[in-house]
């Protein structure tokens, strides 16, 4: 048998949030163009910086203060999708891209224009992108099968019923709140925990074994190098701690319980993509360098 170490695992997190649908208006004086910001009434904690939203004028006419270099296509139109910065006082910045969204820098910030009416909106969280959790010391998943007692009266032994799945964990890393090369901080997970508005959940991907890994010793083939073994479920982040000690890293411990079925998957075969009728594959929005792969590993 191979050997395997817990070094060779990692965690994929993809942001979610419970569907809901926010409604507000962007007044002018809500916008700021010589800052390229703005803002509209909602609840703290509804929106975190680095989500992916969409934002569509309700009325079906144009986001006029999102200018033309806001758009792929060069033209304004009434339906949008942005990374956003929330700052202290809840004002927002759009960005294309996740790294530079963190930041809230004025690089990649989509330029902003005032406008003269007031315009209505829905916003919702669209994020379906997964990035690496950096800088994991460590994760912990727990799963259990509760049992019915079904014992009758004459019975010599006592009888059981298998019920429901439960599960339940904990991870801990090393804490940050900038992200680098697109990975997502543990910062994030902590903002969860606060999050009321549109829920705490996220969506989890740990891995036993990453794909270019391989035993550190024991019996194992060149062609489970590319293998990958990983839990996959939903789970709503429900504490978190963080630990200060002079001298030492700073670390935070996040619990969670899952909410639906919890699957453990394998990949060891060459992926397949899911095709077009064309027989193209089909490009996720946010990376058009990524295609969207067939769900059949389990």
């Amino acid at each position: 048998m191979g050997i395997y170490l817990g070094n060779v695992g990692s965690i994929e997190i993809t942001r979610k949030s419970l569907g809901e649908e926010k409604f507000s208006v962007v007044n002018p004086s809500d916008v700021n163009a010589s800052k390229n910001r703005f803002s509209f009434d909602f609840e703290e904690g509804t929106l975190i910086t680095g989500d992916f939203v969409e934002i569509t004028a309700t009325d079906a006419t144009n986001l006029d203060f999102v200018t033309a270099a806001g758009w792929a296509n060069g033209i304004v139109q009434s339906s949008g999708n942005w990374y956003v910065f929330i700052d202290d006082m809840g004002g927002i910045k759009l960005y294309n891209n996740f790294d530079d969204s963190l930041a809230g820098e004025a690089t990649g910030v989509i330029s902003l224009a005032a406008i003269a009416r007031d315009i209505p909106i829905r916003v919702v969280v669209r994020d379906r992108n997964s990035r690496l959790l950096g800088c994991i010391v460590d994760y912990e998943l727990n799963t259990n099968r509760e049992t019915v007692d079904i014992t009758a009266l004459s019975d010599q032994y006592r009888q059981q019923y298998s019920a429901l799945i439960t599960g339940s964990g904990s991870l801990t890393a090393q804490w940050d709140y900038l992200s680098a090369g697109g990975d997502e901080t543990v910062h994030y997970l902590m903002q969860l925990v606060l999050r009321t508005e549109i829920g705490s959940g996220f969506r989890a991907k740990m891995y036993i074994k990453s794909q270019n890994t391989a035993a550190a010793g024991g019996s194992y083939s060149a062609s489970q190098f590319n293998d990958s073994l990983w839990w996959e479920f939903d789970a709503i982040a429900t504490s978190s701690a963080t630990n200060f000690a002079p001298g030492n890293i700073i670390v935070t411990r996040i619990d969670f319980v899952a909410t639906g079925p919890i699957k453990l998957r394998a990949k060891t075969i060459t992926p397949n993509y899911l095709l077009q009728e064309s027989g193209g594959k089909i490009a996720l929005d946010q990376d058009p360098s990524s295609y969207l792969l067939l769900d059949e590993a389990e």
